[in-house]
């Protein structure tokens, strides 16, 4: 399997996109080349029994997590106050 290779700090941010509802499981193939159902046994392995079985129960079905069967409505989240912050002048200074 591939998460022999990743180190531990790959591993938190692979189960951080994995419990984001709007990150496709595809954005985790991308960046780090494991597929579902490496993600699956990742957090299988690396979580408590409890928390995997909530997850598990959480991601089954769900459109967002598969850019296929996403709408049109998901393509993009964009928070609310994103505007305010991209007009902030603090996180411009160089």
């Amino acid at each position: 399997m591939k998460a022999l290779l990743l180190n531990e700090q790959d591993i938190d941010r692979i189960i951080e996109m994995a419990w984001e509802d709007r990150t496709p499981f595809d954005a985790i193939f991308i960046q780090f080349g494991l597929k579902e159902q490496e993600v699956i046994a990742l957090m299988r392995r690396e979580m408590k029994a409890s928390s995997w079985r909530m997850w598990r129960e959480r991601v089954q079905g769900r459109a967002t997590k598969h850019l296929a069967k996403r709408t049109v409505d998901h393509t993009r989240f964009k928070c609310a106050l994103q505007r305010k912050i991209s007009l902030n002048k603090i996180s411009k200074r160089k």
